[in-house]
């Protein structure tokens, strides 16, 4: 194998899902701000999510609508802008 291909940050990461409360503890390289406590008693970087499988419609068998990032008003606000320059 090559050397010094892989990356060095490499270490547990929690990663807690925003919609459910679940939380899962996984090898990872990502960025992380924040630390948490785990079951172990030991400080992991702690990264949130959206949606993971617990939280994921084809995982649960449950419909769910989850509008974290403001879409309806987003559509909302184009579709105003979009009225008043037809009006015009």
């Amino acid at each position: 194998m090559k050397k010094d291909i892989h990356p060095q940050d490499y270490r547990l990461v929690i990663f807690a899902d925003n919609s459910s409360g679940a939380k899962f503890l996984m090898p990872s390289t990502i960025a992380a701000k924040e630390t948490a406590t785990w079951e172990d008693g030991k400080e992991y970087p702690v990264h949130y999510v959206e949606i993971s499988s617990a939280s994921h419609p084809f995982y649960t068998n449950q419909e769910k609508t989850i509008d974290t990032a403001g879409r309806v008003e987003k559509f909302k606000n184009r579709m105003a802008k979009a009225t008043a320059k037809a009006k015009k």
